[in-house]
């Protein structure tokens, strides 16, 4: 069906959706009469909740529908400088320019590959997108089946269950450090599960994965491998996985492999090309909202086209072959994946991916000479840090925190100017935790290695290193 140039290489910028009001313009009544509100809010102040209920028209005291709305645009707009937590690229143009389509009903109900019997679909435009990660992660357009899914979750659940169909009695492996949908798919699909000790960085532990792979010797194996460990980014070794594989006995038709590579797998093939199917892998997913970006959460599942027959069922109703997890499937995400790959091209993504590991361990750096305990992984944009004292702190800049652990995401959007007010709010901050010396930096040194903790106990050798 379709294809994707790469004719033009663009900077996002933050523009406003044709037919909506700028922050700070109310709509009142209908979309074409404006009025002026002053807006209060402190940009630093996370939103609170709205507390909305659904009234019948004519029975509302309170503000109108699009006040209502405006007001809630608004407040997002002045917390995106502080959305620095999650991995959501929130950087992007389409919005505008795509924003017709939110006319229609979009469904790509079924086969992407099939053609609907109703024209409100958009799988010319799905198919495009399937083909670039095609040729990105090597594997010939004849050899391949995917779809865009509703995210990487749905990903994971997709290419585990291609795995369980392959090999019904096989046992599931993962890291401890994977992400949470893997272990959700072992219980959902009743497979025996073999949860992997992490390394103190959060790669697999692959003296562990030999032991349980021998003590399960005889039964197949189904391995998730992590292309960016959700908390702390970091990266299964998929060449120590198959040589440890061919180490205990396994050969390639008793294993398969399930890469999740939901943020990483946009950055990792611009830097070092380790996700291909010339190896011997089953299938790859991607989060499309994450590294590349879109308003809607989405993903792409790539597996061997070879495989899905087990999956796929003849649908009469819909005229149509499916082997996708969620039937009906949204028809918006395709076109907005399709656009983003095409304006920005694979220069675009190059520039990406050099700005966001510039500007880690340019955080990484100011944290370290701040004398707060801080670890990077190689060719990871998430920066693990001690957990801030303080929940409002933690609230207001939206960070994720595990035990005594915080982290930032450094995504496309995020610039030095953001990373230097984040800096300079913490060492603000801990000055009023710490001041007294009653309270010390707690000691990370069990979550991300004593090289890189500054407690009071580590903190000479932290100096020193």
């Amino acid at each position: 069906m379709g294809s994707l140039s790469f004719e033009k290489d663009f900077e996002p910028s933050v523009i406003t959706p044709r037919g909506l009001a700028p922050p700070g313009l109310i709509v009142n009544g209908d979309f074409g009469e404006m009025m002026r509100l002053k807006i209060s809010s402190t940009p630093t102040t996370p939103r609170k909740n709205l507390n909305l209920s659904v009234t019948e028209p004519g029975k509302n005291d309170g503000p109108t529908l699009d006040c209502t709305l405006m007001n809630y645009i608004d407040t997002l707009t002045q917390r995106i400088n502080y959305h620095i937590g999650y991995p959501v690229n929130i950087c992007y143009e389409h919005y505008a320019n795509l924003a017709p389509l939110l006319q229609f009903h979009l469904n790509n109900c079924g086969d992407p590959f099939l053609q609907n019997t109703v024209d409100f679909h958009s799988k010319d435009f799905e198919v495009a997108v399937l083909n670039w990660f095609a040729d990105l992660w090597e594997i010939e357009r004849d050899q391949y089946w995917g779809y865009v899914t509703n995210g990487g979750t749905e990903g994971n659940l997709h290419g585990i269950l291609v795995g369980r169909e392959l090999f019904p009695d096989g046992i599931l492996y993962a890291s401890k450090d994977s992400h949470y949908s893997v272990a959700k798919a072992a219980m959902m699909y009743r497979m025996d599960f073999e949860n992997i000790n992490a390394s103190i960085n959060g790669e697999m532990d692959y003296s562990d994965l030999k032991a349980k792979l021998l003590q399960n010797k005889g039964k197949p194996a189904i391995i998730n491998v992590t292309i960016g460990s959700t908390f702390k980014g970091a990266i299964d070794d998929l060449d120590v996985i198959l040589q440890t594989l061919e180490d205990c006995g396994y050969t390639q038709d008793q294993f398969y492999i399930h890469c999740d590579a939901a943020l990483n797998g946009l950055i990792i093939p611009f830097i070092k090309n380790m996700i291909t199917f010339k190896k011997p892998i089953g299938s790859v997913t991607i989060s499309g909202h994450k590294f590349l970006g879109c308003p809607m959460p989405c993903g792409v599942q790539i597996t061997r086209k070879s495989y899905i027959n087990n999956l796929s069922r003849r649908v009469e109703y819909i005229a149509s072959v499916d082997a996708t997890i969620s039937g009906s499937r949204n028809g918006l995400t395709p076109i907005f994946l399709w656009y983003s790959l095409s304006a920005k091209g694979q220069i675009g993504f190059q520039k990406d991916v050099k700005r966001c590991l510039d500007n880690a361990i340019y955080l990484k750096d100011r944290l370290q000479k701040a004398g707060i305990s801080v670890m990077l992984n190689e060719l990871s944009i998430i920066v693990v840090l001690e957990r801030p004292r303080d929940h409002e702190f933690v609230r207001r800049w939206q960070l994720s925190c595990v035990r005594d652990m915080a982290h930032v995401i450094v995504m496309p959007g995020i610039t030095r100017e953001t990373l230097d007010g984040f800096i300079t709010d913490l060492l603000q901050q801990r000055k009023k935790w710490y001041q007294d010396g009653r309270i010390s930096a707690p000691c990370v040194a069990s979550d991300i290695g004593a090289q890189n903790c500054a407690c009071s106990y580590h903190k000479i050798d932290y100096i020193i290193a």
